[in-house]
């Protein structure tokens, strides 16, 4: 296992449709962006994805859930931290072409942690 110094924990707000495409993955990678998605946002706060899968997701699809996974530094240093509308609202903007790369610098598995409703 990394030295926890070697990455960085993320969490990603999903709907039912991600997440069946994350889990054929055997939980190790996100999907590709659809056409209309130019940008990738994994979020720095349980509470943030948390907000976004209840308040955004459950109305959207019906349930929302919230994973939580390790990716390396040396990998997201390259981003900027972004703020989406308040302090608390932290979250990385990934193009949608990076993805790949950000797929393989994730390190362990993607874990569901919560789910609403």
């Amino acid at each position: 296992m990394p030295d926890e110094t070697d990455t960085i924990t993320l969490w990603r707000p999903v709907g039912p449709q991600e997440l069946a495409l994350i889990e054929q993955s055997g939980m190790r990678a996100f999907p590709l962006r659809l056409l209309d998605q130019p940008i990738f946002y994994p979020v720095l706060t349980e509470e943030y994805a948390a907000k976004i899968a209840r308040d955004w997701n459950v109305p959207a699809s019906g349930a929302g859930f919230v994973t939580r996974f390790q990716v390396k530094r040396s990998f997201i240093d390259r981003y900027d931290v972004q703020e989406a509308g308040g302090h608390a609202h932290l979250e990385y903007w990934i193009p949608a072409e990076d993805l790949p790369a950000f797929n393989a610098a994730i390190v362990g598995p993607i874990e569901v942690i919560r789910s609403f409703p």
